[in-house]
């Protein structure tokens, strides 16, 4: 496993401080937030996604995910959000990142797998890959599976397992990750104070079943990138993220295979 942190635990601090944390605090990379805010969204020139890129590995990082906003699987005309999509897909190859992180905010699977297959002679070409978040009203590993298989895009496509989400929503981990099967390409790892509570906690003050996701993640062998989603940018009263990324890292370093 590979330790990111997300600019959402930093909002208003810019891409510089988000490099000063994320190397000052031993991670290995940094997943963006698409947001004008954030000074990172598909709106860059080239020569300022050229900055960006060089900025992060210039500091020895690299860039985990983007984390954009698309809804994927949102009621509605499909071309706004296929151009969204791919708009979003072309930052990440222009800038390095594997993947951008798309939310379901629908319940029809096949809404969101007929515009993820839209996208994917595009994703195949750029050689990146849309995650979908087991988030909002797909917030379970069996629901985000559904989708997937639907879109039937393996080498395009993936899913972010957000340990929180599928937990309070009655899913117990082990049954995400056997839901999530293959599919599984990103994890974003936090702790919360309840399932009916979401407010963001130390890692092991709260609810999430933190160690058992871990120990089956480390019995399945997964290396990939987890991310620490700090979410100060909705909860602005709690701790800045660098008191909580000691925590995140040692939960990596307890469950890495």
């Amino acid at each position: 496993m590979r330790l990111a942190v997300s600019t959402l635990g930093m909002p208003g601090e810019g891409l510089d401080r988000a490099i000063e944390v994320a190397t000052v605090n031993g991670c290995q990379g940094l997943e963006l937030r698409l947001h004008p805010d954030t000074g990172v969204h598909s709106g860059l020139t080239g020569q300022q996604r050229r900055s960006v890129r060089d900025r992060v590995e210039q500091a020895g990082l690299e860039i985990s995910a983007l984390a954009g906003y698309v809804r994927v699987c949102e009621p509605g005309p499909d071309e706004p959000v296929v151009e969204a999509l791919l708009a979003d897909l072309t930052l990440a190859a222009d800038l390095g990142a594997p993947g951008v992180r798309v939310f379901p905010r629908g319940e029809d699977p096949a809404v969101g797998a007929r515009r993820l297959k839209a996208v994917s002679g595009t994703a195949r070409e750029l050689g990146v890959r849309a995650l979908v978040e087991t988030h909002d009203l797909m917030a379970t590993g069996a629901a985000v599976a559904r989708l997937l298989d639907e879109a039937a895009s393996p080498d395009t496509t993936g899913a972010i397992w957000d340990l929180l989400h599928p937990w309070r929503n009655g899913e117990a981990p082990a049954d995400t990750l056997a839901a999530l099967g293959p599919h599984l390409a990103y994890v974003q790892v936090k702790d919360a104070v309840s399932a009916k509570n979401t407010t963001p906690v130390p890692m092991w003050t709260g609810s999430v079943p933190l160690d058992e996701a871990g120990d089956l993640l480390h019995g399945a062998g997964y290396d990939g990138w987890v991310s620490l989603e700090w979410e100060r940018t909705w909860y602005p009263q709690v701790a800045p993220v660098e008191e909580i990324l000691p925590g995140a890292s040692a939960w990596v370093r307890r469950f890495a295979p």
